[in-house]
């Protein structure tokens, strides 16, 4: 015969089991339901209200330079939100179908950090990266292209770091370094070398 008091001890055991995995169940399916309608989506402009132009640089892959090109945005944002709609457009334009620097479809830029008045941290997913045409001068054409939008709308940025995922990343497809902060000035100087005369 067993015990009274390990029947009941296992009587309160099988329950707390059976209670836990009630409520992981439970965790699991509300974490699924959250994830889901926490994936980002591309920002487009909206159907109605006002947008402005902005100028960006387009990086061109057939003729390896950049070039001015105007993008919609809407207006009367807030600096940050004004450095995301840019970044997001931008990356719209490379995600078309005959982008003239095709970046992947799942390519996104995840969010943009104001952290001080001069410095913008910008956070794209793995997928950015990973889609990303390997080589030196596509990398950097990427880069610059990024940057110099950023800088060249958004007032006093002068300062860019990249994330990949909310991490520092080492390359952006195995050459162009992303452990640093770039300065504006000197990407500048790059956009003027790689820029049609």
């Amino acid at each position: 015969m067993i015990p009274r008091n390990l029947a009941v001890t296992v009587a309160v055991l099988c329950s707390l089991t059976l209670g836990m995995s009630l409520y992981l169940w439970q965790i699991r399916t509300r974490e699924a339901t959250n994830s889901r309608a926490l994936v980002p989506q591309h920002v487009a402009a909206p159907a109605s209200g006002t947008t402005e132009k902005v100028k960006v640089l387009l990086a061109h892959d057939e003729t390896d330079d950049l070039r001015p090109e105007s993008i919609s945005i809407p207006s009367g944002s807030n600096r940050q939100q004004r450095a995301e709609e840019i970044l997001r457009q931008l990356l719209n334009v490379y995600q078309q179908k005959d982008a003239p620097h095709p970046l992947t479809a799942a390519a996104e830029i995840r969010n943009v950090y104001l952290v001080d008045p001069n410095t913008a941290v910008i956070d794209v997913n793995s997928a950015f990266v990973d889609g990303q045409t390997s080589g030196i001068l596509a990398e950097e054409l990427t880069l610059i292209s990024i940057v110099q939008s950023l800088a060249a709308n958004v007032p006093n940025v002068t300062r860019v770091k990249l994330l990949v995922d909310g991490k520092e990343r080492e390359t952006l497809a195995g050459h162009v370094d992303l452990s640093g902060v770039y300065d504006v000035g000197e990407i500048s100087q790059l956009a003027n070398q790689l820029s049609p005369q």
